[in-house]
């Protein structure tokens, strides 16, 4: 293990122990890499451990590190091409399965118990959610606005996200005590301290 001082490893501990073991962001075949970059930077501010890429349409993004602050360090992210493949670990888990959208039966955000295991599904800017995801979504949510505009640039909607989250498991004490177990914290940990 690479020399590192003990402010350091405080701080690494400090960030993983408030990392959320039942929180992931869903990347539908994003376009532009740089909004997933983004949206890497909010997960690393907030807590997500995990970020999944599914990528049918669209080429794997390059994620740079100047857009995202370097958060890809910090993110693990795992490429599918499958979407059965990819959720029903989730749903086997008792993830609730959630897509950004405006249809009939959708709630704003703020009615979600995001406490609650939670996978959101950010699609596509221009074509939407894909029929394979749409097939494993639970109920859609959106953000509820109060201007012209009808929609948010992916990375602000996934920031008023999981800023929602973070108030919500904040207010139930889940960033209080570690939620990932001690082993993978371990793990972690040793890797971190080689980044």
């Amino acid at each position: 293990m690479r020399e590192v001082s003990e402010r350091r490893k405080q701080r690494i501990w400090s960030v993983i122990n408030r990392r959320q073991k039942d929180l992931t962001l869903i990347m539908d075949n994003i376009h532009d890499p740089h909004n997933v970059s983004a949206v890497m930077r909010s997960c690393d501010a907030f807590g997500v451990k995990r970020v999944l890429l599914y990528y049918t349409t669209e080429n794997f993004p390059l994620l740079g590190r100047k857009s995202s602050a370097s958060a890809i360090k910090w993110v693990e992210t795992q490429q599918h091409s499958e979407a059965g493949a990819m959720l029903r670990p989730l749903r086997e888990q008792g993830y609730q399965i959630l897509a950004t959208g405006l249809g009939e039966e959708a709630l704003p955000l703020p009615e979600w118990d995001m406490t609650l295991p939670t996978a959101v599904v950010f699609s596509n800017e221009h074509s939407g959610i894909s029929s394979e995801l749409r097939q494993w979504v639970d109920k859609e949510m959106y953000i509820p606005m109060q201007g012209m505009v009808e929609s948010l640039n992916v990375s602000v909607a996934a920031a008023i996200t999981l800023y929602e989250v973070w108030r919500q498991r904040r207010a139930k004490g889940m960033y209080a005590a570690p939620s990932l177990e001690r082993a993978t914290r371990q793990a972690m940990f040793r890797d971190w301290c080689e980044k």
